[in-house]
């Protein structure tokens, strides 16, 4: 156990993520080393950020709490706090069942562990942070909180109501940013769609992102988890215009099914959500569609289920994942929906309908080959270096390998020829 050093373990999405990194900033402005290696714990204090979203999430946060908590009790760990999305959601039930920990912080506290713990938090460098991405890319977070209250969804019950960033405060932090590397922003929210209209009474995304796109040094913008609702139609044309927004959207669809998106709460309609995959598609020629669907949402029938196998195969997205209905306490669903969809049978219906898109990722990755894409160096691992194109977001999107019998500058853009494809990676040459 090391003095003056902490251990900060983040769990969960890359807006946690953001959080972790900003309050590493603070910490190092006042004196102490800060590590973020969930398998290396030598510090005296360990902060958890933690997740409350779905199930598994939930229970990956609280193993790390009591995997930590023993240390504590053998004296390996001196100060033990934990943040984030469960705490906030469960403080009172984690106070007493996980007496070991000293503190609890919810979402948006976690500045009071600093004047807690005797120490001063930084306002002017309130979006400063510490990055623990590659030095050349960093996530963005442009809002908190979400207003759509779909009926399966625990967000807005953590988060609260949608609060933007102003368009000032985010460029801000984008030129501090470019001035320490960072080429590339993965600009992420709960909902990107709705971005802005808090602050300006309009959906002002496309805005933000013409102004992000003209600060010198950003080379690569992607946008995250947009929602198909109000979808912001003048965005495509910033991405059609400008060169370093990457043609893709990271947009969750959920359903297909009318009567399902009705039970779902989701604001739009099977025809709807056809014709706006068709806008985007023809209005930003290439685009790459990322989505997730659910399987076993209360009350799915196998018609439903086919319906959502149909609309896989006929839009055949670039991107996609996948997961099973699980009931989270407070929703819509859990109060007026019963979970009455055996596990094997929400399984099988995940696997079959990944199945049918690790084909349908295989034959889009097969067209590649030959193709020339603009490619950013992650890391180096064994005998290759990895990259991905402006398709490719990093951790959920295929990657590029390509041998390293030539150095390659990590977080260098270089022109590479595609020569060989699975289903969840390319394999090419640079041409120099």
């Amino acid at each position: 156990m090391i003095k003056n050093k902490v251990s900060l373990i983040t769990l969960g999405c890359s807006k946690n993520l953001v959080d972790s990194e900003m309050l590493m900033r603070q910490f190092t402005e006042n004196g102490y080393i800060v590590e973020n290696d969930p398998a290396r714990i030598n510090s005296e204090i360990v902060i958890i950020n933690t997740c409350g979203f779905i199930g598994d999430a939930k229970e990956e946060s609280i193993n790390m709490i009591l995997e930590v908590a023993e240390l504590k009790k053998q004296h390996k760990v001196k100060n033990l706090y934990v943040m984030g999305c469960l705490s906030q959601r469960y403080l009172k039930e984690l106070q007493i069942e996980i007496p070991e920990v000293d503190q609890f912080y919810g979402k948006f506290n976690w500045n009071e562990l600093l004047r807690d713990m005797g120490k001063v938090y930084h306002k002017e460098l309130a979006t400063d942070r510490i990055l623990t991405t590659p030095g050349h890319y960093a996530y963005l977070k442009i809002a908190e909180g979400c207003n759509r209250m779909c009926a399966y969804c625990s967000i807005p019950i953590i988060t609260g109501r949608y609060q933007s960033r102003s368009i000032e405060s985010i460029e801000e932090e984008v030129r501090k940013l470019v001035s320490q590397g960072v080429k590339e922003f993965q600009v992420i929210a709960q909902d990107l769609t709705y971005y802005g209209y808090d602050l300006y009474k309009h959906f002002a995304l496309p805005e933000l992102v013409e102004r992000i796109s003209d600060i010198p040094g950003v080379k690569w913008i992607r946008l995250h988890y947009g929602y198909p609702s109000q979808f912001p139609y003048d965005l495509l044309r910033v991405m059609r215009e400008r060169d370093n927004v990457c043609n893709y959207m990271d947009i969750a669809l959920q359903h297909i099914s009318d009567r399902m998106l009705k039970q779902m709460r989701r604001h739009i309609t099977k025809a709807e959500t056809y014709e706006l995959i068709e806008r985007i598609r023809q209005e930003v020629p290439g685009i790459h569609l990322r989505t997730t669907l659910m399987v076993g949402h209360p009350g799915e029938t196998e018609e439903d289920f086919a319906e959502l196998i149909e609309f896989t195969q006929k839009v055949r997205f670039e991107r996609m994942g996948a997961f099973a209905y699980s009931e989270e306490e407070g929703t819509y669903s859990a109060k007026h929906y019963e979970d009455n969809i055996p596990a094997e049978i929400k399984q099988e219906r995940l696997d079959r309908l990944m199945r049918i898109q690790e084909k349908i990722a295989s034959e889009i990755n097969e067209a590649k080959i030959d193709q020339t894409y603009q490619v950013i160096i992650d890391r180096k691992e064994d005998n290759y270096y990895i990259g991905r194109t402006q398709f490719d977001s990093p951790e959920v999107d295929p990657e590029v390998l390509i041998p390293a019998d030539l150095p390659l500058e990590i977080g260098e853009f270089y022109k590479v020829k595609i020569k060989e494809a699975q289903a969840f990676d390319l394999y090419g040459r640079v041409l120099f």
